[in-house]
């Protein structure tokens, strides 16, 4: 045996009698059914971890920096290339803020959009705004990347104000959210 096969051999006997030491002492110190009990709500938890709603908006970028050409009030605009709602534009509010007594729902769906001032492709976040009556005015359908129900994350055909006070929707924003980056090489 060389010394790095004798290493090894020494490496694994020290981990099987720390693992079975570990494994004596919590046997002496609980029960089998306590254990799988408390196992059993770890693993629960964890299960649940991926429904928590998420703060989106600490991520989001600012847009002062990004250049922009369009119109915010047209459905055309750039960042509404997977919108589906009412331009909070539109009905007193911008793309990144809801109107006076709208808040903004905790979750979203997402979209990537190409930003033809810059060329670079955008990350969006589209929150619903939520606790007044649907605004009315200015509604867009653009389906750019949409996804079936069974995808929520990426479909634009939900509801999206749960996880606020208020069930009713009034209007969508459209918050970029960071750059497209590519992991292949460039040619």
């Amino acid at each position: 045996m060389n010394n790095r096969e004798q290493l090894l051999d020494q490496l694994l006997k020290d981990l099987d009698s720390v693992t079975t030491g570990a494994i004596r002492f919590l046997a002496a110190r609980t029960s089998r059914r306590s254990f799988f009990g408390k196992l059993g709500i770890l693993m629960a938890g964890m299960g649940t971890l991926p429904m928590l709603p998420v703060v989106r908006q600490a991520n989001a970028q600012s847009s002062d920096s990004i250049p922009d050409m369009g119109d915010p009030e047209s459905c055309e605009y750039w960042r509404y290339c997977a919108f589906s709602g009412t331009l909070c534009s539109c009905c007193g509010g911008t793309v990144t803020q809801c109107p006076p007594g709208a808040e903004t729902a905790t979750v979203a769906w997402v979209g990537t959009c190409h930003n033809p001032a810059d060329g670079q492709d955008y990350l969006i976040s589209y929150n619903d705004c939520c606790g007044k009556s649907s605004c009315g005015r200015c509604g867009c359908h653009r389906s750019e990347g949409d996804r079936p129900v069974y995808f929520p994350s990426k479909a634009n055909s939900i509801l999206w104000c749960f996880g606020s006070t208020s069930h009713a929707y009034h209007c969508t924003l459209a918050r970029i959210m960071g750059v497209q980056s590519s992991n292949v090489a460039q040619p």
